[in-house]
């Protein structure tokens, strides 16, 4: 098996196994062909700053349909149909120590590193469990320790102050008001946030059925406000002459009646902090942040607001317990005389 071969493979259980999204797989597979550049010493790649991509490599004849990640014009790996097994899996400890060294050479960060190393963990967990390797080459090797830094989080004053910008007199105003006040009340991923169907919005018991990481389902509750600004939004959308033609099952839908992209989200978000002169580095996963944080200093335990995040994991959602403690901590040097 060839070393491109391996990683398609691994791409495909990424993709129909595990169900990663598209963006998460792409990552993958650019660290993959990264190490694969460098342990064919194609340096010129390796130490390139593109966005890795599938190596273009003469003559295949499996870069057909079947293939998770299609032949590109990517960096040019030296990876000929040479014969025998991939160099993949005859990697040791060593080598992916050299590799860690060659990291450092190119001032990746710190967490930039830990992510390139946690895509290698994954891919020869893989390659053990299919049988192709013995040993995990990364067992012995620790991921180097990051720096904690927390979420950026805005104030109360701030969200309500851009939760009115968009004009919701008009369609596209509503329909942005309404994701803006979507995001905030639920929490949700832009990615879950442009998934979301109408049938999604439970109205009666004021709720919302998210489809989240790994294809997993959850049901998350919504405010009133929010439910209000979905009944405006969906109502001057039905409302419209156009509406025919839109995607009937699309909640949020561009001005051409198609399902909006995460893209979309990202620059109508900016628009709107540009009009009301919030920070331009705000982005819709703040707004996520800014639930969480706000549903903690009011009250809401732990395991409920984890739940309501869709985080596999607790310690994801501790993150936030430090933000709110750094923020009592700030309010107690600003009001105590003897702080």
């Amino acid at each position: 098996m060839k070393d491109i071969a391996l990683i398609d493979e691994f791409l495909n259980y990424l993709k129909f196994e595990r169900h990663f999204s598209p963006h998460t797989a792409k990552c993958y597979a650019a660290d993959l062909y990264q190490f694969c550049a460098y342990i064919h010493g194609d340096m010129e790649a390796a130490t390139g700053r593109q966005n890795f991509t599938r190596p273009a490599v003469a003559g295949r004849a499996d870069a057909g349909a079947g293939s998770a990640a299609p032949a590109t014009s990517g960096p040019s790996v030296a990876l000929a149909d040479a014969a025998g097994p991939a160099r993949l899996l005859s990697i040791d400890a060593e080598r992916v120590k050299t590799f860690l060294a060659f990291l450092g050479t190119q001032s990746y960060s710190k967490s930039t590193t830990a992510r390139k190393l946690a895509t290698l963990r994954s891919f020869y967990k893989f390659c053990m469990r299919r049988g192709y390797v013995e040993t995990h080459p990364l067992a012995t090797i620790r991921t180097p320790k990051q720096e904690k830094r927390l979420p950026k989080c805005l104030t109360v004053e701030q969200i309500n102050t851009l939760l009115s910008t968009p004009d919701d007199g008009t369609l596209l105003g509503a329909r942005d008001r309404a994701m803006l006040e979507v995001v905030y009340s639920t929490g949700l991923r832009v990615s879950e946030l442009v998934d979301l169907n109408r049938n999604d919005v439970d109205f009666t018991n004021q709720a919302v059925r998210v489809r989240g990481k790994g294809k997993k389902q959850r049901i998350t509750p919504i405010g009133q406000t929010a439910l209000a600004a979905l009944k405006k939004y969906t109502g001057l959308r039905d409302a419209d002459p156009r509406s025919a033609t839109f995607h009937a099952e699309a909640l949020f839908v561009n001005k051409h009646g198609q399902r909006l992209s995460t893209r979309s989200v990202r620059r109508k978000l900016d628009k709107y902090l540009l009009e009301c002169g919030l920070d331009p580095s705000i982005s819709p996963h703040t707004l996520r942040h800014s639930f969480a944080t706000h549903m903690l200093e009011n009250g809401a335990d732990l395991r409920s607001v984890q739940e309501m995040l869709g985080h596999r994991s607790l310690s994801t959602t501790q993150i936030y317990t430090h933000l709110t403690a750094q923020r009592l901590k700030s309010a107690y040097d600003e009001a105590h005389p003897r702080s």
